[in-house]
């Protein structure tokens, strides 16, 4: 099983290049499914089909499908909802604007990856492909199963137990949430942790960034590059679409402007795959137009590429304690900080956070001091005399 997640920039053209990848794996005899988490629904334009809810066949061994997020949140979540509905209009809250506020924030981005987790296991595809919503959205995206399953690991399992103990109590004049309630929360904690599971394994899941080479759309991307590493997300290739031909008067020198600026991405992201796409008079649509579009994007290459093997986040024995070995490519050595709170190690680049559970054994060490080189962090850890036995 594959998973290949495509973002960038609002307008670089993602779907079209999700959409052309798929129908390329297809033809290669994978059964493949692309869905799309962009409210914007455009991958049902570039197919050139409708689409719902559930997934609609557009050729041999591929089909597609549009999540619909507020369809998903209801069947999943029904007893969460009106739990929260009851408990607003006890408030005195109208109806109709408790119903609005029982959509809670972050809902649509999570039922986006819940459905991936779905169509992951039902065992119907060898790869999905998804065409995710622009880069800001798909980083809250990403971001979702570790926040949350941090959030409900460490909150959540005393808020139940407490909860349990004053079953059929009042407070304040609102109903604790009953059984039903405890278990949706609990289901989602489970299904967060599969989710992580799913989309951390290098073996399963990469992402590819699609780009447009100017410099604004190019520096975006560069720190994209650098916080899907640090929520640990592998990426397999930069692909960059509408590169002009050379040529003369204005469009020789946009063409000139685009080499420079794919040479300095070239240069930025070493070993790591750039894919050029160049500039079509009219978009593609349609499964013809979209074959002809992998086919200038891949040539005889797999368009499936090979699996991940690099694990972002090693822990490896170095003296007389350990270093903590995270892969985090093109950031700026100023705009990394990092912290420890108890068990969790917290990093922050440019306003990205990420809580990483340390390992049991680096629980019991202190923090001896981190360097930054070559787009790795390493993290030196000393064992905590209070913690270790005497040898």
């Amino acid at each position: 099983m594959r998973v290949l997640l495509f973002t960038g920039k609002g307008g670089v053209g993602k779907t079209t290049a999700a959409a052309a990848t798929a129908a390329a794996i297809a033809g290669r005899g994978h059964k493949t499914l692309v869905l799309s988490c962009d409210p914007a629904h455009s991958l049902a334009d570039a197919l050139g089909v409708p689409l719902g809810a559930e997934p609609v066949e557009i050729d041999n061994g591929l089909a597609a499908l549009q999540v619909d997020t507020q369809l998903r949140f209801e069947q999943r979540w029904a007893a969460l909802q009106r739990y929260l509905a009851d408990l607003f209009a006890r408030g005195g809250v109208d109806p109709l604007q408790a119903e609005e506020l029982t959509v809670l924030p972050g809902a649509e981005e999570l039922v986006a990856l819940l459905e991936v987790r779905d169509q992951a296991a039902s065992g119907r595809w060898d790869v999905l492909v998804v065409d995710c919503a622009p880069t800001a959205e798909t980083l809250r995206l990403l971001a979702l199963p570790d926040a949350l399953g941090w959030y409900l690991e460490r909150v959540f399992p005393t808020h139940r137990r407490v909860l349990r103990a004053l079953r059929l109590t009042r407070l304040g004049g609102a109903a604790l949430p009953g059984e039903a309630v405890l278990d949706a929360f609990t289901a989602l904690q489970e299904e967060l942790a599969d989710v992580r599971g799913l989309l951390a394994e290098p073996t399963t899941t990469s992402v590819r960034l699609v780009l447009t080479p100017e410099s604004v759309v190019l520096a975006e991307s560069r720190r994209t590059l650098t916080s899907l590493a640090l929520y640990g997300y592998r990426v397999d290739s930069v692909l960059a679409n509408r590169v002009f031909p050379d040529g003369d008067g204005w469009l020789g020198g946009w063409a000139r402007s685009q080499a420079e600026q794919l040479a300095r991405l070239r240069a930025s992201v070493g070993d790591l795959p750039v894919r050029t796409l160049g500039y079509r008079a009219a978009e593609p649509v349609g499964l013809p137009a979209l074959l002809e579009v992998a086919a200038e994007l891949y040539g005889e290459d797999d368009p499936l590429g090979p699996a991940g093997v690099e694990e972002l986040v090693s822990v490896r024995a170095d003296g007389d304690g350990y270093v903590l070995d995270l892969v985090l490519p093109l950031a700026d050595r100023a705009d990394v900080e990092l912290g420890r709170t108890g068990d969790d190690l917290v990093l922050t680049v440019a306003g990205h956070r990420r809580m990483l559970s340390l390992p049991s054994v680096l629980r019991r060490c202190t923090v001896g001091g981190a360097a930054y080189a070559d787009g790795r962090l390493a993290v030196r850890f000393r064992p905590d005399p209070e913690l270790w036995p005497a040898p």
